[in-house]
């Protein structure tokens, strides 16, 4: 097996081209990753996805977006769709909308975006202003309906949420939900769950971050709630721990071939999951990590040694939370 920098130094930056597994790389020609149906819908949709919470939305404020292009051209013609933004990430909803035009592949992404105009602290959201939010959402992708709008991290839920299930209703908005990262709000938002009739949330989850297993997923399980991941890789915690320890070779029994692979396919194999979404800026680990939507998914046996494995490194050296996604 190799490393993550190995199987980078490997893959052909802009289109993707893997020579390490000429099995993984019909796969992606193909379009062949995983698909995971919409709960509420039976909608299908690929498993892998891109957020824009990180890497994506610092160079979206600079003026080097040509990578930016590689990254949503290698989402799309290697057969993902899902892009997870928000207004709150810079410049990413207007770059990537630039983008998707100029490439024409507008239609070929499921947008899924977010609204929050509410301030710190709770404080409530005003209507007009969280109306025009989305509305310039609108404009920045070029679209008619958008796919997905959540409420980002359960901002005034009954303002900004009543406002998405208003647009449900009209059919300007197919697909609505809540977002949260932070876990003294996974009680809220199973609380919104139970009580409203929304299609996702949007949660944080990764092999060393499992707290939603005990109760949010489940929820989503019972409640047919379909579940974007965010910071699989828990944003760089993971890598710092891995460092350039070689991935196992077991890891091929469910189809990795780098800890990206490793890590995405951890999140993957919960049930509950509908799309996983890590960031990134550059064409190669878009490649690298749709490998991780290929392929087979870990059992629960597995599952269990993955988080041995992750247990048994070093932490990473701590550092302060953002709340992003």
């Amino acid at each position: 097996m190799v490393n993550r920098r190995e199987w980078l130094g490997i893959t052909m930056a802009a289109g993707g081209a893997l020579a390490l597994d000429p099995r993984l790389l019909r796969a992606l020609q193909q379009g062949q990753l995983i698909q995971r149906p919409i709960p509420s819908s039976g909608e299908m949709l690929p498993a892998l996805g891109l957020g824009s919470a990180a890497t994506f939305s610092r160079v979206a404020r600079s003026d080097e977006v040509d990578g930016l292009k590689e990254v949503l051209r290698t989402l799309v013609d290697r057969g993902a769709k899902v892009f997870d933004t928000a207004p709150g990430y810079g410049a990413s909803e207007q770059v990537a909308g630039d983008i998707a035009h100029e490439l024409g592949i507008t239609d070929r992404i499921f947008w899924a975006t977010k609204v929050n105009v509410a301030g710190r602290g709770g404080s409530s959201a005003d209507p007009a202003r969280a109306r025009a939010q989305i509305e310039s959402s609108f404009e920045k992708f070029r679209v008619p309906t958008m796919d997905l709008i959540q409420v980002h991290n359960l901002g005034d839920v009954p303002t900004q949420l009543g406002i998405l299930k208003e647009l449900k209703e009209q059919g300007r908005v197919r697909y609505i939900g809540v977002t949260t990262t932070s876990q003294n709000r996974y009680p809220d938002i199973e609380q919104v769950m139970r009580n409203e009739p929304i299609d996702f949330i949007g949660i944080d989850y990764a092999v060393d971050n499992r707290e939603t297993e005990d109760s949010v997923l489940p929820l989503a399980a019972e409640r047919k709630i379909g579940v974007l991941v965010y910071a699989p890789f828990g944003r760089t915690r993971l890598w710092q721990r891995v460092g350039d320890r070689e991935v196992p070779e077991w890891a091929s029994e469910f189809d990795a071939t780098s800890w990206a692979q490793f890590f995405i396919k951890f999140a993957l194999s919960h049930p509950a999951v509908t799309v996983v979404t890590p960031a990134t800026s550059q064409a190669r680990h878009m490649v690298d990590n749709l490998g991780g939507g290929v392929g087979r998914v870990p059992d629960d046996a597995m599952r269990q040694r993955m988080i041995e494995l992750v247990n048994a490194l070093p932490p990473a050296p701590p550092r302060r939370r953002r709340n992003m996604p």
